[in-house]
């Protein structure tokens, strides 16, 4: 008797940890979103410290602030990373994937309606300064570029293991996410935009929607299984 095939492991993961991720990320944002705005003083302080030394060095290293400019404006801003997402859903979709492409566009257009509301809701100032290096527009909490570069990233791998990417592809995106991601959190503090609470509350909140998305996407493969459908190269993973 011929073995019934069994289902691709990497065709639907179904991961714990986005599980765990998303309801971890929410509450941490949460906890350090509620002591900002009750102006829990020890926090305040050293948001004030570390914000104010980097712009010292800032004010003083016109060649590394110009570079950190470049840095958020260019290679981290949001709409760059917007763009880097339109241009992977444009990819799936010519590929057939048109199911993993709506997902991921919901989730970028899902976290750019949360992170503008929020700044809204919250309205906090953000630094200000008497020889201001840079500038910005719409309050700081939670940072759009930390939160939008979080959520990019994230998806990004979520992407590459339901794709069920190679090892060395998987270990790229995290590498290079990773220092995006933390990159981008610098220059925002270092040319004085951002507190560094704005940073780490964009941080949790762009993993938080990622999160949220795979934990969808696999709960949606544990309830309604559907059936492999051969493709052109043999089978789709979608």
């Amino acid at each position: 008797m011929t073995p019934s095939p069994q289902p691709s492991s990497r065709c639907s993961p179904r991961p714990s940890f986005p599980y765990l991720a998303a309801p971890l990320c929410t509450v941490a944002a949460a906890v350090l979103t509620v002591l900002v705005l009750t102006g829990w003083d020890p926090l305040l302080d050293l948001d004030a410290r570390v914000t104010g030394e980097l712009h010292r060095t800032a004010v003083t290293e016109p060649g590394w602030t110009r570079l950190n400019r470049v840095l958020t404006d260019w290679v981290w801003d949001p709409w760059t990373m917007r763009a880097v997402l339109l241009v992977t859903v444009v990819w799936l979709v010519l590929r057939g994937a048109r199911r993993p492409a709506l997902w991921l566009s919901a989730a970028a257009i899902a976290g750019a309606l949360l992170q503008q509301a929020l700044k809204a809701l919250f309205d906090r100032d953000r630094p200000r300064w008497s020889d201001p290096v840079d500038s910005a527009d719409f309050a700081a909490l939670p940072s759009g570029h930390a939160m939008t570069a979080a959520l990019t990233c994230g998806l990004l791998l979520w992407l590459a293991q339901l794709r069920g990417a190679g090892r060395p592809v998987r270990l790229a995106l995290l590498w290079v996410g990773a220092a995006s991601v933390a990159g981008v959190g610098f220059t925002r503090v270092y040319l004085g935009v951002h507190w560094p609470t704005d940073v780490v509350v964009g941080w949790l909140l762009g993993f938080a929607v990622a999160a949220v998305t795979a934990a969808l996407w696999g709960g949606r493969g544990v309830r309604r299984p559907r059936p492999r459908r051969r493709g052109p190269e043999g089978s789709s993973p979608w």
